[in-house]
């Protein structure tokens, strides 16, 4: 008999005390040690990861590129990933220790296939969405930074930048500033707007009478000239170049325009060739052909004296 269970007894204290005594004691301690070398783990984990991706940025802007390089995002989003499944089995090691200090081993068991059991029905979805996780980090389909379409079941698409991926969800920014969570699990296609390089597409509608081969030869000037400009030069892989003709309509042609550009970079270049497009055609007295609706007129004040005739 110890030292604590004398005294206690010389109290004459119930036995549930004693027993509620030795678990402050002792397995309370453990407990609390444990729920706090948890934390501190798991901050230190997050710590070294927010190190990590504070140290990539810097390097991205003490450089001379315009856009991340796909090895520095896919190595953000693996970082937080790696972080992030560290930080999982810290607390589920923690809570089975604290589960263990609580119930008897045998009884824990139990608990444990019953867990275990309601973990396979109810949690399929979340499998399925770390599952697909896994294999968007691995397979390198985006990173952060992109910008992606994501198409998910329903019908449904969203796109915009990715600003955070994880084992189960992508998180976008869209052009209007609203944060997208789309589970990885529900995604049915990911097309990826910023891979190694983008592409700027412009359609140019123009009248069926326009001269085209004055059409594709001022528009090849405009590319030349666009290219030249040094504020669009480092952000332009080659010349923008003319495709052609690529529809006709009864009033309108429509000629195509392209522009290789750095990831991410091609609205910005979309917009821009677009005013030099309209600008440099205007000059050569080509104007850009707008869509006219057709105004049809009723024959409602005919047909009222057509009625009033069969009246008389």
């Amino acid at each position: 008999m110890n030292q604590t269970t004398y005294l206690v007894d010389e109290l004459g204290l119930p036995a549930w005390m004693r027993a509620w005594e030795e678990w402050l004691a002792v397995d309370f301690v453990s407990i609390l040690l444990w729920v706090i070398g948890g934390i501190l783990v798991v901050r230190f984990f997050r710590w070294i990861a927010d190190r990590y991706s504070s140290r990539i940025l810097k390097q991205f802007e003490s450089s001379d590129d315009i856009v991340q390089s796909e090895d520095m995002k896919h190595r953000r989003a693996l970082v937080e990933v790696v972080t992030w499944t560290l930080v999982a089995i810290i607390a589920v090691a923690v809570t089975l220790h604290v589960l263990a200090t609580w119930i008897p081993s045998s009884s824990l068991v139990g608990l444990s296939a019953v867990v275990g059991a309601a973990l396979g029905f109810g949690a399929q979805r979340v499998v399925q969405d770390l599952l697909a996780g896994f294999f968007i980090i691995a397979e390198h389909q985006y990173g952060y930074g992109d910008v992606v379409n994501l198409s998910v079941t329903g019908g449904l698409s969203a796109e915009g930048t990715v600003e955070d991926v994880t084992l189960r969800v992508t998180r976008l920014r869209n052009s209007d500033g609203e944060l997208i969570v789309v589970p990885n699990g529900q995604m049915i296609k990911a097309t990826n707007l910023s891979k190694d390089w983008a592409r700027a597409v412009v359609d140019v509608p123009v009248p069926i009478d326009a001269d085209i081969n004055e059409v594709n030869a001022t528009l090849r000037e405009v590319g030349a000239e666009f290219y030249d400009n040094p504020k669009w030069n480092r952000l332009l892989l080659d010349a923008p170049s003319s495709l052609g003709i690529i529809s006709m309509e009864l009033d309108s042609a429509t000629v195509r325009m392209v522009a290789r550009t750095l990831p991410g970079q091609q609205f910005v270049i979309g917009r821009a060739l677009r005013g030099d497009i309209i600008y440099g055609l205007a000059r050569h007295g080509i104007f850009v052909q707008t869509k006219q609706k057709a105004v049809v007129k009723t024959a409602e004040p005919e047909v009222a004296e057509m009625d009033k005739g069969a009246d008389e």
